[in-house]
């Protein structure tokens, strides 16, 4: 583990009651005619039907178990791949009434890991405060009494021990998520109680972001924009290309340093950590400090004059070609798909 300087590498935090790790402690009904959860939980929210990023790795983390709250849950449990054991609730999204229909249920899971989501992150310290427990957010990795958590912008890792129950919430994109054998898991539906009026966060609207403005932690495609893509042109060109495959822009720290592309979009250890279903890597060459942010992506497409590049090395297709002159055609066959480019 690394710490600052003035910080402990292992910080502890008091919890409600001593208890042993999550693993150890056995399921029990918190309340009759619900499901005796294990020890060790994943709670995620679903909006009409989608999972959230990091859903799977943080069933995964939790062992497979996973309750699904909110809003389209039958269907998105069919969603989840790592899940080994599904329970779902219909029970809206306002999170401060679902952390009051919740914490009455959830007494006797010791360890509850949200996904760090916005649902997550709003629902996470409220759940946290109505159970009495800490709350140990930004985690990259659960521990049997405790959890690895993300400091100061990703810079540091801080390992915190509990001596009792806690809430904590995982960062997208850091573990991966092995499929459980089987496929997917049959959803059990429970029913929370009515949870006593509460004020609470209200939606005004719910407006629609395109693909340039999705978050790259939840991007399930990227465009990934390497110093062997030519210059700012070509890396205007990738953002209209994203735009057409319904995709976001990455970057590596030579195009950001160029100032091509803002620091936000920087993957890699010292940037945004992803986790895609299909990475194309546009002249990147596959630095360890960038490979190292990109999690486990189902698919990457390489394209690079260098055959022999660590990034091509890993990809699923290795395309050997000018990344630039690459890109040019497929804008022109994204533009007039039915012409002959022959």
């Amino acid at each position: 583990m690394t710490g600052l300087p003035g910080l402990p590498g292992t910080a502890a935090l008091s919890g409600t009651a001593a208890l042993p790790g999550a693993a150890e402690v056995p399921g029990t009904a918190a309340l009759p005619g619900l499901p005796a959860f294990p020890g060790l939980l994943a709670l995620v929210v679903v909006r009409e039907g989608v999972l959230p990023a990091g859903a799977d790795e943080t069933a995964a983390e939790a062992g497979g178990a996973v309750l699904l709250v909110g809003t389209g849950t039958t269907g998105a449990a069919r969603e989840l791949t790592a899940a080994r054991q599904v329970w779902t609730a219909e029970a809206g999204t306002a999170p401060a009434a679902l952390a009051a229909a919740l914490a009455p249920v959830l007494t006797a899971v010791h360890t509850l890991v949200l996904p760090a989501s916005p649902d997550g992150r709003d629902l996470a310290p409220r759940l946290a405060a109505a159970l009495g427990r800490p709350l140990l957010a930004g985690a990259a990795e659960i521990l049997p009494g405790g959890a690895d958590v993300l400091r100061w912008g990703g810079r540091a890792l801080v390992e915190l021990s509990v001596d009792g129950p806690f809430v904590a919430t995982l960062e997208p994109g850091l573990r991966g998520a092995e499929p459980a054998p089987g496929g997917p898991a049959e959803p059990t539906r429970i029913t929370l109680p009515a949870a006593p009026p509460t004020a609470d966060a209200r939606t005004l609207a719910t407006l629609e972001a395109g693909a340039g403005a999705t978050s790259l932690a939840q991007a399930r495609r990227i465009l990934g924009a390497g110093g062997g893509l030519g210059g700012p042109e070509e890396v205007a060109l990738l953002g209209r290309v994203a735009d057409a495959l319904d995709a976001s822009v990455g970057a590596t720290r030579v195009v950001t340093d160029a100032g091509w592309l803002g620091h936000d979009v920087q993957i890699g250890t010292t940037g945004v950590l992803v986790d895609p279903d299909l990475y194309i890597a546009f002249g990147v060459s596959g630095a360890p400090h960038h490979t190292g942010g990109l999690g486990t992506p189902r698919h990457v497409i390489s394209v690079n004059t260098d055959p022999y590049c660590p990034m091509t090395a890993m990809a699923d297709l290795g395309i050997v070609a000018d990344a630039g002159a690459v890109l040019t055609e497929l804008a022109q066959r994204l533009e007039t798909p039915d012409a002959d480019h022959s």
